[in-house]
């Protein structure tokens, strides 16, 4: 008797696919290896809206039918996966210090300054100068939480 085989529609984030012939006991891993030789640790495979993690999961078991979609990600080559609670590889230096990531800290020193300025000299300040101060310590505030919210 004629073994039972699938075709499954494998669809890309670019709208390409690609048609992959399959046996229902083949599993997750099997078809990775064989669709994907040498990516298969890039490759995801989501079926309607899961990601399929394991590996040794069996088609039939996520009861595919026929012409079923499965979307494809391919992530970008990176360097050799470590093992679970090792450190990863370490990250560059950086080079010089941009005056971008120094702009933040100089206007949160520069409005301290003003701010003891203010308590130690009140009679310099007027209610329009202390108003600005406070809305200005504002504005930095929500732009320093939006900055390092990330």
């Amino acid at each position: 008797p004629a073994e039972p085989t699938l075709v499954l529609r494998l669809k890309f984030l670019n709208d390409t696919e690609r048609l992959a012939r399959v046996r229902p006991e083949d599993t997750v891993g099997a078809l990775k290896r064989t669709y994907f030789p040498g990516q298969e640790q890039q490759v995801r495979l989501i079926y309607q809206g899961q990601l399929l993690r394991d590996d040794a999961q069996s088609l039939a078991g996520l009861h595919l039918g026929h012409l079923s979609v499965l979307h494809c990600h391919l992530s970008p080559l990176s360097a050799a996966p470590t093992a679970p609670g090792s450190p990863g590889p370490r990250s560059p230096a950086p080079t010089a210090l941009g005056v971008g990531s120094l702009a933040l800290p100089l206007f949160v020193l520069l409005l301290a300054l003003l701010w003891y300025l203010q308590l130690q000299h009140r009679h310099v300040f007027t209610a329009t100068a202390t108003t600005c101060l406070a809305g200005l310590t504002l504005l930095v505030t929500f732009v320093a939480f939006a900055m390092y919210r990330r």
